[in-house]
């Protein structure tokens, strides 16, 4: 008698299962060995803490994996999870016991793994540090015994006496130093305070060799800029830069170009939510096209028009190192468009891209798209919602899309691509990419035809968690269509409430009028695209 085959999942674990891991690394953290002989040996608190970020770092690895994998029977899955855990609980134990300080100050130290081992006190968000708690703060940083490499003072509130405290502490441990958080370190605090407090900071620090470096949400602009000279000026190692919501002005661009002498190793570059403009964007360029090493620049609410625009994606030409590029919601216009296609072709290593809200029309995205579907073979991330784009620029965003098999995410929300672009990129999709997690089409003056296509298109993938086809143009019938496509995953398919089944914008067009709403309708549509081939990739 034949056997019917039966197929085993072995990814993931039960609870019960990840459970038992952390009860077994906690006992092997706590018993004595060569190792603790060597290292020093945990608490039985402190293990079973380290235990349980032990096992969830080690299962987020493996569940990535696994979902690259989702025919798989979880076979590598389970293997990588152990061999995490076994890697992990090894950098733990070599690390050995840390000593902790909770007090009143929340909880003052994490452990980074084994590059270093940071001296945290972010835990207690808006904690206003004054002399007092600066001396307790710093006797446990200097007394620990350990060698921090990492500290990071971000949403706390440090006044004039308190900087004073931990000035002399920092400056003995400069040296050894490496990475340096100051995000959001004097909140509340009036300008004449904060500048003081940057400044004795900045001087207590200046010449450690850093490699990250995070002075965002302090709210700077030139000022606080160069009340951070000393510091800035001794970093020629920079590996990380963040510089986010921090008022940098075209003034205080200049002054950041000005005083780092040296960005031949920076990899991260951010400037979020700053009034840059063009002529900051300009300064930011020439620190870009002096990072050649980059590999992940956000330059994102700037208020950056066309020509700080062209300036950047010129600067850009130079990146061919770039992983992740952020310009999103700055005015950049089809002229910046068109450079920044230009410099597209240098990007090979590509895998996110978020140009949102640039007012790149029609002709810039054309132009942008056909560079990408040269390049960025490995693309996973294309976001271009907001750009007025109409259906002229589906074939081009149809090609590109056939040519990137690792897409996971594609955000095309709020254009104008219609039925006939929504059913060219449910082409696209059909064929393929198997990593494909969400896609985005809202408010896209899709009808039931281009709705009905793009939820053929996805509803099967492996994998895939969410599709936005709201603020369309989609009959009650159509809704009625695609929920029935759903009905094995409701989850997958995202709200309809902002959907409008009687919009009428553009019905006095011809092809509107002949796709609106009926069966036949998508067949008639789909005649007058024969003539375009795209081409799916390998």
């Amino acid at each position: 008698m034949e056997i019917p085959a039966m197929s085993v999942k072995l990814w993931p674990p039960s609870q019960a299962t990840r459970l038992k891991l952390v009860e077994r690394m906690t006992k092997n953290l706590v018993t004595p060995s060569i190792w603790s002989r060597k290292y020093g040996l945990l608490s039985e608190k402190e293990a079973e803490e380290d235990a349980k970020e032990i096992e969830a770092a080690a299962f987020d690895i493996a569940n990535q994996h696994f979902a690259k994998e989702p025919d798989g029977d979880g076979c590598s899955a389970i293997q990588l999870y152990a061999k995490e855990s076994s890697r992990l609980m090894i950098e733990v134990i070599k690390r050995g016991p840390i000593a902790k300080v909770e007090a009143d100050l929340g909880i003052l130290t994490k452990i980074k793994g084994s590059e270093g081992t940071s001296f945290d006190i972010s835990g207690n968000p808006r904690k206003e540090i004054d002399a007092g708690d600066a001396e307790k703060l710093f006797k446990a940083l200097k007394e620990s015994g350990v060698k921090y490499t990492k500290i990071c003072f971000s949403n706390t509130s440090f006044g004039r006496e308190a900087a004073l405290v931990a000035e002399p502490v920092l400056s003995s441990i400069k040296e050894q130093l490496t990475e340096i958080d100051l995000s959001d370190f004097v909140a509340g605090r009036n300008e004449e305070e904060a500048l003081d407090v940057m400044k004795i900071f900045s001087s207590a620090l200046e010449g450690t060799k850093l490699r990250y470096l995070n002075l965002s949400n302090n709210a700077l602009g030139e000022k606080g800029i160069r009340a951070f000279e000393p510091l800035l000026k001794s970093q020629d190692n920079l590996e990380e830069l963040y510089l986010i919501n921090d008022g940098i002005s075209e003034e205080a661009a200049e002054a950041v170009l000005e005083l780092i002498p040296s960005t031949n190793n920076l990899k991260i570059l951010h400037f979020h939510n700053n009034m840059t403009g063009d002529e900051g964007a300009v300064a930011i360029s020439k620190m870009v096209r002096n990072s050649a090493a980059l590999e992940d620049f956000r330059c994102s609410s700037t208020r950056v028009g066309s020509d700080g625009g062209i300036a950047l994606a010129k600067a850009l030409g130079s990146c061919n190192r770039l992983k992740k590029l952020d310009l999103t919601d700055n005015m950049f216009g089809v002229e910046a468009g068109l450079a920044l296609s230009k410099a597209s072709s240098a990007f090979s290593n590509l895998t996110e891209i978020y140009l949102t809200y640039l007012n790149l029309e029609d002709e810039g995205s054309i132009a942008i798209l056909n560079a990408l579907r040269e390049s960025a073979s490995s693309l996973e991330v294309l976001d271009m919602a907001g750009n007025e784009i109409t259906a002229k620029s589906a074939p081009a965003l149809a090609s590109c899309i056939a040519s990137k098999q690792f897409l996971s995410i594609l955000n095309l929300g709020e254009n104008e691509l219609k039925d006939e672009g929504a059913i060219l990129i449910a082409k696209a999709l059909e064929e393929g990419h198997g990593q494909l997690i969400e896609v985005d089409v809202n408010t896209n003056l899709i009808r039931r035809a281009g709705a009905r296509r793009l939820c053929q298109a996805v509803v099967k993938k492996p994998g895939f968690k969410l599709l936005n086809i709201n603020g369309n143009y989609i009959s009650d019938e159509g809704i009625d269509e695609v929920k029935d496509l759903f009905k094995n995953c409701p989850d997958v398919l995202g709200p309809l409430d902002g959907n409008d089944p009687d919009g009428d914008e553009y019905d006095d067009d011809e092809h509107d009028v002949k796709v609106r709403d009926g069966g036949g309708d998508e067949h008639e549509l789909e005649s007058k695209l024969k003539g375009l081939e795209i081409k799916h990739g390998e």
